[in-house]
């Protein structure tokens, strides 16, 4: 429990943030880079229900867009809306959780430093440290809030309250705390990149806690399989299904880089020295926090050296970066602490004293985010009005049946050239705003369809280039001056292509569809060039529920359907069930045994679907019971005169 003296530097932090919060993104939906998808997924939930491998039919010709992305984020947003019988839409919700991302690293590292170190004041330094810090790490305020790796910010904000959670383990209780599995859970399905750094301060804290080593690794081994099961309902399928999805992996750690972020942001230098500080002190907890860093930086060297060069691109050793540096600020934090501590530099003055001395540091090159820059925050509503966004969705609501293909993944937000300036996503709401399907238009995406437009294959192999940087230049891996109609027809038509919308500055460089008799230019919508098909196409498969389509009679043999492929379709002609496969563009093909019926489309969930939530109900099940049992021995223990904290000292 934190030291009730603890709530004054506490409001001090909290009113320093939602301060930040107000004046950056308020309560209008931020719509920078890639919050619009992460929006789209929370809606997802709402919309087609909890199950990852619920399908989505509104990107990239269909995906099961929970069940290759962690979940929990948008569970949590869907929530919301569920519990207020509506009243809450999926946009507040999405506003509402974005504030807690933002602020929860800086509660939580504040609430297991003031633990620690027994002082409200004292743990201030850190907490504000977890709340600003910004640099190159994907977690800070700029890639976990600005850009909207939100999932990946509030995982990232849960390790503190795991180790807090540990405390009374490695203070002398015999138990592993019950609620050690489930945040391990949780952890892993904000976002499994910080799924190491908790597996490792778990095992650190049985390996030095210092008395019944053995028995204490086998509780962290009972635990860890605990929170495997509880998280089966997604991981298993996961496992199971990988092949239908591709690894993003677009920035490589090595040795040159890892020195290079100390000497463009000198404050995380300066982290990682005062984290030595912390070995001054010698209570276990602590002596877990000087050793947590250390050894993230071993598996980051490993990740990168090692795992990733054998091809396992799944957890990228630069996301798992972000776990080790909040390490470094809670070592930091408590080696910060115990030097105060020497120079009599305490309490409130001290406090204020160390925070000003970090906002000036972390100042140099944005270490720190420390207060939100003009029109840096772009609203929805000001950035719907000046794209026209409002007549661009009405067109293409009217416009013929069939997908959107928008050329690039989103919309610059200020003139330029670079790939990196700002933009925006926003096309990604189209399947809400229009109620039309799409390609691209969204960020970077891991779909098997997705990597077929990047880079012109939907074979194996790690996505390794940000979209963005293909937007304007190149589309199904060709230069889009050297894309032609008789090259881009044949994949409008197997992904069922009705409309194309280029930008204005695409103008003249898109032979495809400026030089083809297919497809018609309509009048410019803002900086939107809409060319829509006028020529007749095949026919293809169309939705009559979320989960079941139907395609018009074919000639008999193998027939595209339009749709993504996915192992749980299966396919019938009346009474008679037709073989699947996936087609050489990652779609599915149904092989049709005559032309006097349509085929019918079902998707349905497979054995590993239902066994993995079986195995997270049985899961479930055994903790509540194992809590149960818990709290009736310390019950009686507590009755029969019993240390709780160690069973072997015998009656107090």
């Amino acid at each position: 429990m934190v030291n009730p003296s603890a709530a004054l530097p506490l409001l001090v932090l909290l009113a320093y943030g939602a301060a930040f919060a107000f004046s950056a993104f308020g309560v209008d939906l931020l719509v920078f880079d890639d919050h619009p998808g992460q929006l789209s997924r929370l809606w997802h939930v709402v919309t087609f229900g909890p199950a990852p491998w619920a399908w989505n039919p509104g990107w990239w010709a269909g995906y099961p867009e929970m069940q290759f992305y962690p979940p929990l984020f948008s569970y949590l947003g869907a929530l919301m809306p569920a519990l207020s019988a509506g009243m809450i839409t999926p946009p507040a919700a999405y506003q509402t959780l974005l504030w807690l991302t933002y602020l929860a690293p800086g509660v939580t590292v504040f609430a297991l430093l003031a633990r620690l170190l027994g002082s409200g004041w004292a743990a201030l330094p850190g907490g504000f440290l977890a709340l600003t810090l910004s640099g190159d790490i994907a977690s800070g305020v700029e890639g976990g809030v600005h850009v909207g790796m939100a999932p990946a910010r509030l995982g990232w904000s849960l390790l503190p309250l795991l180790l807090l959670a540990l405390l009374p383990w490695l203070e002398g209780r015999r138990r592993l705390p019950w609620l050690a599995a489930p945040l391990l859970a949780a952890i892993t399905l904000l976002h499994p990149a910080h799924l190491p750094a908790a597996v490792a301060v778990t095992a650190l804290a049985a390996v030095l806690a210092g008395d019944d080593r053995g028995l204490r690794l086998r509780a962290v081994a009972t635990t860890l399989g605990l929170a495997a099961a509880l998280t089966a309902f997604w991981t298993a399928p996961l496992l199971a299904r990988l092949a239908h999805t591709r690894a993003l992996a677009w920035r490589e750690v090595t040795v040159d880089s890892l020195l290079a972020v100390p000497l463009a942001h000198p404050l995380l230098g300066a982290l990682a020295v005062l984290a030595l500080a912390a070995w001054l002190t010698r209570t276990a907890a602590v002596r877990v926090v000087a050793v947590w860093p250390w050894a993230m930086l071993l598996m980051v060297a490993v990740d990168a050296r090692v795992i990733e060069p054998l091809g396992a691109r799944w957890l990228p050793a630069d996301r798992v970066l972000d776990s080790m540096w909040l390490a470094f600020i809670l070592a930091a934090a408590v080696g910060l602490e115990a030097i105060t501590w020497r120079l009599k530099l305490r309490g409130a003055a001290g406090a204020v004293t160390m925070v000003a001395a970090l906002a000036l540091a972390g100042a140099w090159h944005h270490t720190l985010e420390l207060w939100p820059r003009p029109g840096a925050w772009p609203a929805y509503a000001a950035t719907e009005r000046g794209l026209r966004l409002g007549e661009l969705w009405k067109a293409l609501a009217a416009a013929p049946p069939g997908r959107v293909l928008f050329v690039r993944s989103g919309v610059p937000l200020v003139h330029g050239a670079d790939w990196w300036r700002p933009h925006t996503h926003i096309t990604a709401l189209t399947p809400i705003t229009a109620g039309r399907d799409i390609i691209n238009g969204t960020f970077t995406h891991p779909s098997p369809i997705a990597a077929l437009v990047y880079r012109g294959t939907a074979g194996p192999g790690a996505i390794t280039t940000l979209v963005e940087q293909l937007d304007g230049r190149s589309l199904f891996g060709r230069r889009l001056t050297d894309l032609d109609a008789a090259t881009f027809n044949p994949y409008a038509d197997r992904l069922d292509v009705s409309v194309a919308v280029a930008l204005d500055e695409d103008t003249g460089r898109l032979p495809m569809l400026e030089h083809n008799a297919q497809f018609t230019p309509r009048p410019p919508i803002g900086p939107f060039r809409l060319y829509v098909r006028t020529a007749a196409r095949p026919p293809l498969a169309r939705a009559t529920s979320p989960t079941q389509w139907t395609q018009p009679p074919r000639a008999p043999g193998w027939t595209p359907t339009g749709i993504a492929y996915y192992p749980l379709w299966t396919a019938h002609q009346g009474s008679t069930p037709l073989a699947t496969r996936r087609g050489d563009m990652a779609d599915l093909e149904v092989m049709a045994v005559h032309a006097r019926a349509p085929i019918e489309l079902r998707y349905t969930p497979g054995l590993i679907e239902y066994t993995g939530v079986a195995i997270t109900a049985a899961a479930i099940i055994a903790w509540l019971l194992a809590g149960w049992h818990s709290r009736r021995t310390t019950q009686r223990k507590e009755k029969d005169g019993w240390d709780d904290v160690d069973s072997r000292r015998g009656p107090r």
